[in-house]
């Protein structure tokens, strides 16, 4: 299930958005400032991100330089083209002016996660382990590693955020979509069962547990 992250402080737009993308089959994170978006995503990474630029605090327009990596889509009532430009050189994927058509909205996601999802760069790497995003696989150097799905789960999340301690009950809320049946009394034992496969291909480990808090990849 892919995720997308609305970031508007407009409660009616934001709950509108929401409710369509939700029937769209989309799992729906949402944020009401830069600041809060950020914050969000230095522990969880949607796959897209509806940007809304008059913002509290942190402006739409401040906090994009710092959502690297994910498409983003700015929707705003901003219609000034050198707003758009300055924008879609800026790092916006695309740009949907208020109001809008949603089945126009929709299409344009449509073709953001097409292009992401088919980007050649779908590849995440940690020390000499290897993560294909449009193969769903995982290799240690040479040696290709076999993974249940909610193993791969966890370590995507992981290696998608290599710096950060990823705790118990994020980790449970973002792999909820792809794998229900992970519980906290079972997540203990899938990392364990991950983290002895890695060190079997590898020799070593890559995934610690960080006490009372959750996991990460280590450090070498």
């Amino acid at each position: 299930m892919k995720s997308i992250m609305i970031v508007d402080d407009d409660i009616t737009i934001g709950n509108m958005l929401e409710e369509l993308l939700t029937k769209e089959g989309f799992r729906v994170i949402r944020a009401y400032s830069g600041t809060e978006t950020l914050l969000c995503l230095s522990v969880q990474k949607p796959d897209l991100i509806l940007l809304d630029l008059m913002l509290p605090g942190l402006t739409g327009e401040e906090a994009l330089p710092q959502m690297q990596g994910i498409p983003v889509i700015v929707v705003s009532a901003k219609t000034d083209i050198m707003d758009k430009v300055d924008l879609l050189t800026g790092g916006a994927a695309d740009y949907i002016t208020k109001p809008f058509d949603t089945r126009e909205l929709l299409a344009r996601i449509a073709v953001q996660l097409r292009n992401s999802s088919s980007a050649p760069g779908a590849l995440l790497t940690f020390d000499d382990l290897a993560l294909d995003l449009n193969a769903h696989s995982v290799r240690v150097s040479d040696t290709a590693v076999r993974l249940t799905r909610t193993e791969y789960a966890i370590l995507k999340i992981l290696m998608q955020n290599p710096t950060q301690v990823i705790a118990k009950s994020v980790l449970l809320d973002r792999i909820s979509a792809d794998t229900p049946d992970c519980m906290e009394n079972s997540l203990k034992v899938h990392v364990s069962n991950l983290r002895k496969k890695l060190r079997e291909a590898g020799q070593k480990d890559y995934i610690e547990s960080v006490w009372g808090i959750g996991f990460k990849m280590k450090e070498s």
